[in-house]
């Protein structure tokens, strides 16, 4: 296990196209599934930031928390995860995109129990095709270099960045936490599902 500081990302920073309307503003007991996000994140670690681009910053939402802004165009959510590691190189991150409507505080503080200090990654293997699962994972402090090596090779894509690492793989303590909401369709099968 990592000795290193970890820090929460929550990556918010998406144009939700396939949904239609903002993911991180999907309505949840109350809240935002962002909000709902960033409480899980801050059961589990000492500071949580959102992930946002340029153009998001001063979104009434994500201008509520801590936020680490892009620094990077049309990189996908490597951009975010990469922005955070430049920002704070000494800490290791617990990223997870704002899109897990089943996340729960056992999915991450499984995670962060069992990250491993002799890998890059630490992920969970996915329940649907048995490959890394990039957006609820853990990036280690010193994994930059990595990241940027694939990035000037033209691979941008978390998940063929984790398989072709050294990552550490766990089993999903629950298989359906990690299931997400990109279309109208996965909204209405999902928890989220009665309050939109």
């Amino acid at each position: 296990m990592s000795d290193k500081p970890v820090y929460g990302l929550v990556l918010a920073g998406g144009k939700s196209r396939r949904m239609g309307r903002d993911k991180a503003l999907l309505p949840r007991d109350g809240q935002s599934q962002l909000a709902y996000i960033v409480g899980l994140m801050n059961r589990c670690v000492d500071k949580v930031f959102v992930s946002t681009r340029a153009d998001q910053e001063n979104d009434a939402e994500r201008n509520r928390y801590a936020q680490i802004v892009d620094r990077f165009d049309d990189l996908g959510p490597v951009a975010g995860i990469l922005s955070a590691l430049l920002e704070y190189p000494e800490v290791d991150w617990l990223v997870a995109a704002c899109d897990l409507p089943n996340v729960n505080e056992q999915t991450l503080s499984n995670l962060l129990q069992q990250r491993s200090s002799g890998h890059p990654f630490t992920a969970y293997i996915s329940s649907h095709d048995g490959l890394p699962e990039p957006l609820c994972a853990i990036y280690h402090s010193g994994c930059t270099e990595i990241i940027e090596q694939f990035i000037a090779a033209g691979v941008n894509c978390p998940r063929k960045i984790l398989i072709q690492s050294e990552t550490e793989l766990l089993q999903q303590p629950d298989p359906r936490s990690l299931d997400n909401v990109n279309t109208p369709d996965d909204l209405q099968n999902s928890v989220l599902r009665a309050n939109s």
